[in-house]
């Protein structure tokens, strides 16, 4: 299992990578929404703050998590840049824009 903050966080540098590597290409993708479908297991600590984790679970590799346990959960993330200092799509691919570098 894997937290569901790794996931995201591992989804947000691919992507920062795609775009690092288009700088240059004449083909661009626009990003739009992206829709993460996982099967989540939740932890509470029983400590004094009593904080929930959200762990990503692969159900085909053993039955250690109880089904019960599993709730699928879909995510949608619009995915923008920042570009001297305003908010924007990312491309992925292709020339900047006008307000892009």
């Amino acid at each position: 299992m894997i937290e569901l903050s790794t996931v995201i966080k591992d989804l947000r540098e691919e992507l920062e990578q795609s775009i690092a590597e288009a700088q240059g290409k004449n083909l661009q993708f626009e990003l739009g929404a992206i829709e993460l479908e996982v099967s989540l297991a939740l932890e509470k600590n029983a400590g004094g703050k009593g904080k929930v984790r959200f762990w990503v679970v692969d159900l085909g590799v053993d039955g250690s998590v109880r089904s019960n346990a599993v709730q699928r959960v879909k995510l949608s993330l619009q995915p923008t840049v920042e570009v001297a200092g305003v908010r924007t799509s990312a491309f992925v691919s292709g020339r900047a824009g006008s307000i892009e570098q």
